[in-house]
């Protein structure tokens, strides 16, 4: 299959890349390698990784490539490149990994967000709509939508959701927003409720980032709400295969606007995940227990029934496992010694 993959030097992006690769299909993917979430030294780590080019060199338009996996540098807000990108690359599926991430920084960059990942997002549907036979779109959406729920765990069909960020608002404009052309235009979408993805290559502003660094730094480990949160982490290999299977297979139920949540369905105390990250690391932390944080949810619990029940499948990694593995991944990085 012809595979584009917008965000490729992202987290998800590059894990994604790298297994549609193997598994022989044909990969081009884009990315605006901005800077405003985090280091772009990171994004730039991630392409070398995949073999696309030397370090911070790749200029707007540039084209680099790697057998069957090729990369060009563009915006998906910018709607003239993802047009005719769109357009001439006769691509079997889209899959829209690109997206200002992060929920404390979208309440303080809320614009950025918006024209981000709601007008983006809007660029690529009209692109899509535009050809006779669109691609299939598998976007990324996440479990932010579902805001501070109470109702646990969270299931695909609770319609009442209340985001309490910006980066969560956007995310569930763009469900309505690939329902709607589902509707109107006949276009095939699949949107995907991602659930805390941790592992190798991860976000630096992420958890597990934040508190090795700390560990390893001898730095006092801040826990909001006085640790009293819930996260359903999800190892990124497990996302990745999720979403491969979702590539790989139409809708068994003909759903052209369908949502899943991908998760590993058991949510862990943000205090027993540094206990765990302690155990991995052999480092005890210096803990600070704080408030809770503006936009932050009190737990995330994903129902992965409906996954289960069309695509067969179920994130199995459990937390110890994916934490060493991310751990290992971060020493070797950031050549950190080991005892």
């Amino acid at each position: 299959m012809r595979i584009l993959i917008s965000g490729m030097a992202g987290f998800i992006g590059m894990h994604l890349a790298q297994a549609l690769i193997t598994r022989g299909h044909s990969v081009t993917g884009f990315d605006n390698l901005g800077s405003i979430t985090y280091d772009v030294s990171l994004k730039y780590g991630r392409l070398q990784h995949l073999g696309l080019g030397p370090e911070q060199s790749i200029q707007a338009g540039e084209h680099v490539s790697n057998g069957e996996l090729s990369f060009i540098k563009g915006d998906l807000s910018d709607a003239d490149f993802v047009s005719s990108l769109i357009s001439a690359g006769r691509f079997d599926v889209v899959v829209n990994l690109a997206a200002l991430a992060g929920v404390r920084l979208s309440i303080e960059r809320p614009r950025d967000y918006f024209e981000s990942n709601a007008l983006g997002f809007f660029n690529l549907l009209e692109a899509l709509r535009s050809l006779n036979t669109p691609p299939r779109l598998v976007y990324a959406s996440s479990s932010s939508v579902y805001g501070d729920c109470e109702r646990a765990p969270f299931r695909e069909d609770d319609h009442d959701l209340k985001p309490v960020s910006v980066y969560a608002a956007t995310k569930e404009i763009n469900e309505t927003l690939a329902a709607t052309y589902a509707h109107l235009y006949g276009l095939d979408t699949t949107g995907l409720r991602f659930f805390t993805v941790y592992g190798p290559w991860g976000r630096p502003e992420m958890a597990p980032f934040i508190f090795t660094k700390a560990l390893l730094g001898g730095k006092p480990l801040t826990l909001f709400n006085q640790g009293r949160l819930r996260r359903d982490f999800t190892y990124v290999e497990d996302i990745v295969q999720g979403v491969i299977r979702i590539i790989e297979n139409r809708n068994p139920r003909g759903d052209r606007a369908a949502v899943y949540n991908i998760g590993h369905g058991s949510p862990v105390e943000l205090m027993d995940f540094v206990t765990t990250l302690e155990k991995v690391s052999g480092v005890k932390g210096q803990l600070i227990l704080g408030p809770m944080q503006k936009g932050d949810v009190h737990q995330t619990y994903a129902d992965t029934t409906k996954l289960m029940r069309d695509y067969h499948y179920t994130a199995p990694t459990p937390l110890e496992e994916g934490l060493t593995l991310f751990f290992k991944w971060y020493r070797d990085y950031y050549g950190i010694a080991g005892d």
